[in-house]
């Protein structure tokens, strides 16, 4: 069609739209009636035009036409491990993470008769080893193995052995591997808002660089591998990636690399509840649509029922199917990059890169990231925006439905517990003090257990 629609219409500005809505506001004042402030900081305005923009980001490099449903596996056993390996594939699954908690697992054993070649293997070693991680690649060429030894100290408060051998064993992998990875669930998990998530992240990766850089190490082509966690906030969450990636981005640009970032999503825990559970496939539904347009390349599903269930065949199928059906049904992968040129969404992710950059470079202007972990300042941030927004949970400003609102006090969960489902707490002798995970309706969920009768 040669004719251009509507040119007839001239086009309406930024200041006609906002001065129209405060006509219509009728003397009530605009900011503080429809502008409202996330914990980021960040002013949500009630609409986006292309006169706020000097000009719109480039087109992004992700395809959300090639994102992998992906299941995680943790291997006790390696027969049965396998089994469910080959049936999870034949279920529609594309990748797996395998958790390994020794060496002496058989990834030989464990790999038998799966499709090497279109299945895109991730290894979660809860050890350190150079010689496993060797084997590994050693069957499957084409594996991802997360590796960062900065993860271990951040979640557990001690290295695997201590500083020097972790970094040496850390050095030596990435050059073989030309990758590592970055565990950034944990920061979301223990209640960090996404500005501080994102600039965590990128001074984690900074703290791996820095080192690499002094060895000469040659990471002219890098793959770094980011384990992102996702919320319910919908829209934020989708700039939240797009906004990881352009980080990503201007980090290899300052180490003058040719850097590939992959990033493995996942629902977060942080929101997951204990009462009204079948909630909790709303929300990860939510979740895994924000990931695969903000552009993940993997995207890893959480059960319903995985805070208080042991794995099981009916919340591992539930949650299979989610991504299943998005894919397949809801064709989520039918469109690369959907989200470029959307005002808000590029607005977003233009401010939350802009606050993390400058959090990066006051924790960086400050020692780095190690060095204010140890001092225990990371910590204490992160402490600061759960105890923010667990005050807006227990006001009611945060609401997770069927936990703060709308309640069945009918609901009876004491007996369905195979896990304990709160934060544990062990004493013993760490370096720093770790990041704890904990849910936000931790507390609430403890009062109402004890009320059961």
């Amino acid at each position: 069609m040669s004719n251009k629609l509507f040119e007839d219409f001239d086009s309406v500005s930024a200041k006609q739209w906002k001065q129209k809505i405060q006509f219509d506001l009728k003397g009530a004042d605009y900011n503080d009636t429809l502008i409202w402030k996330t914990n980021e900081g960040i002013d949500v305005k009630p609409f986006y035009h292309a006169d706020n923009f000097e000009s719109l980001n480039s087109i992004s490099d992700t395809k959300s036409t090639q994102w992998k449903i992906c299941q995680d596996i943790f291997v006790a056993d390696v027969k049965k491990s396998n089994f469910k390996a080959i049936d999870i594939i034949e279920r529609g699954v594309e990748s797996i993470i395998f958790t390994i908690p020794s060496d002496t697992i058989s990834i030989k054993d464990l790999i038998k008769d799966l499709n090497i070649e279109n299945t895109l293997f991730y290894f979660e070693l809860q050890f350190l080893s150079e010689e496993y991680i060797n084997q590994i690649f050693t069957e499957i060429p084409k594996a991802i193995v997360f590796t960062d030894v900065i993860g271990q100290l951040t979640k557990s408060g001690n290295w695997f052995s201590n500083f020097n051998n972790d970094f040496s064993l850390f050095k030596s992998i990435a050059k073989k591997t030309s990758s590592f990875s970055i565990d950034s669930n944990l920061y979301q998990n223990a209640g960090a808002n996404m500005v501080q998530q994102l600039a965590y992240s990128l001074a984690h990766a900074n703290e791996y660089l820095n080192r690499l850089e002094q060895d000469e190490i040659d990471l002219s082509t890098l793959e770094i591998t980011f384990k992102v966690s996702v919320g319910t906030n919908y829209f934020f969450e989708i700039a939240k990636l797009r906004a990881l990636r352009q980080l990503c981005k201007a980090l290899a640009d300052a180490y003058e690399l040719n850097l590939n970032c992959h990033i493995v999503a996942k629902p977060t825990k942080r929101n997951k509840t204990l009462y009204d559970y079948n909630t909790n496939m709303l929300r990860t539904t939510s979740e895994c649509m924000s990931a695969i347009l903000g552009g993940a390349n993997t995207i890893c599903n959480l059960a319903y029922d995985a805070i208080y269930h042991k794995s099981n065949e009916f919340g591992e199928r539930i949650s299979r199917n989610q991504l299943l059906i998005l894919k397949h049904e809801s064709y989520f992968n039918k469109v690369n990059n959907p989200t470029d040129g959307a005002y808000y969404i590029e607005s977003i992710t233009n401010q939350l890169s802009e606050k993390a950059l400058e959090l990066f470079k006051n924790i960086e202007n400050n020692g780095g990231f190690l060095k204010q972990l140890k001092a225990g300042t990371i910590q204490r941030k992160i402490k600061e925006s759960a105890s923010m927004e667990r005050k807006q949970f227990e006001k009611g400003e945060e609401i997770l439905l069927g936990t703060n609102k709308h309640t069945n006090p009918n609901d009876i969960m004491k007996h369905e517990l195979e896990l304990y489902p709160f934060m544990k707490t062990n004493s013993r002798k760490t370096l720093i003090e770790p990041i704890i995970e904990q849910r936000l309706s931790e507390h609430l969920e403890q009062k109402r257990l004890k009320n059961e009768n």
